[in-house]
């Protein structure tokens, strides 16, 4: 008997252009957990994916619009489980560290197991990727929360109370910082397990390009922190902006207190407009905190509604 018999687990397996990898990762991960059903979601793929895919006894879907944030909103919409196993289809994760995942998850009721990429192979996880993790990572840990050490793996266990609460709202490769950040804000018990890491295959490509994907991921933090923490990102805005206001007024002053005279009045007049300027983004951050507030009141509420992994579900 299956240990996990009985537990509803999907694995979720986001493609596009993966037609020589695809067959392996479904192979492996029916083979790891038997319990479990496979979905590969096609991602208008040029290729073979999605036949191969089927082929190899995936349960395929399609997602039209491009980007992996689209394709996992349509993922976490179509597909309902009691455990989520992501992992992308290019075959560079451990299909063998998925069982302990699962189980790390089922019995800590926890709503987040992050698989942290462990690799001793150059290809497989380049500098520019390494650096470029650690400094995002190290950018959401100083805002957000110290809890993750890999925000950008692609290898995820997720509670069904975690995806039917989460909002979906990124496109692209930005999608796992939403990720991260979803499970900090509403405080979720999550937890990291090292997963081997390895190359592609011969013949697969990878589709993340370092600087495009780097900037698409630090807009995104900057977005977050400006939604999820409006009082310090619109505070430094208003500090920044009096800064500016009280060096162009300092010399007008000064001229003010020798002479009784104002020459510079253009300068007086963006001086205080400036200074109006820092008021009005003060007050924006305190407003946005109460809509914030209420915001995450709301995502807290849509996970409370449903039991936590592991745990029966009470019904009246």
């Amino acid at each position: 008997m299956d240990e996990f018999d009985g537990i509803n687990i999907a694995v979720i397996i986001p493609c596009y252009n993966e037609e020589v990898a695809i067959p392996t990762v479904v192979r492996d991960f029916r083979a790891a957990l038997p319990a479990a059903r496979v979905y590969v979601y096609d991602n208008k793929s040029t290729d073979r994916t999605a036949e191969v895919a089927a082929l190899a006894g995936a349960i395929v879907g399609f997602e039209p619009f491009p980007g992996k944030g689209n394709v996992m909103r349509r993922m976490f919409s179509d597909i309902d489980a009691d455990v989520y196993v992501l992992v992308d289809g290019d075959d560079t994760y451990d299909s063998s560290a998925a069982p302990g995942m699962v189980r790390l998850l089922l019995d800590g009721q926890l709503d987040m197991v992050n698989g942290v990429r462990v690799s001793t192979q150059k290809e497989a996880y380049r500098f520019g990727h390494r650096f470029g993790n650690v400094m995002l990572t190290r950018m959401v840990a100083t805002t957000f929360g110290r809890q993750f050490t890999d925000m950008l793996s692609g290898y995820r266990v997720f509670s069904r109370r975690f995806v039917k609460s989460f909002p979906a709202l990124a496109k692209g490769f930005e999608i796992e910082t939403e990720l991260t950040v979803h499970a900090l804000e509403l405080r979720m018990k999550t937890a990291e397990l090292p997963t081997p890491y390895k190359e592609r295959p011969v013949g697969s490509q990878s589709k993340l390009n370092t600087l495009r994907d780097g900037i698409r991921i630090l807009r995104t933090i900057g977005e977050l922190i400006k939604e999820e923490r409006p009082v310090p990102f619109f505070g430094v805005l208003s500090l920044l902006l009096a800064a500016l206001s009280l060096g162009l007024a300092f010399p007008v002053l000064l001229e003010y207190w020798h002479t009784g005279l104002v020459p510079r009045f253009p300068t007086a007049i963006l001086s205080a407009s400036i200074m109006l300027l820092a008021f009005l983004s003060l007050t924006c951050g305190l407003i946005l905190d109460s809509v914030t507030r209420s915001r995450r009141e709301i995502k807290r509420l849509a996970y409370l509604a449903i039991a936590a992994p592991g745990w029966p579900e009470v019904k009246p």
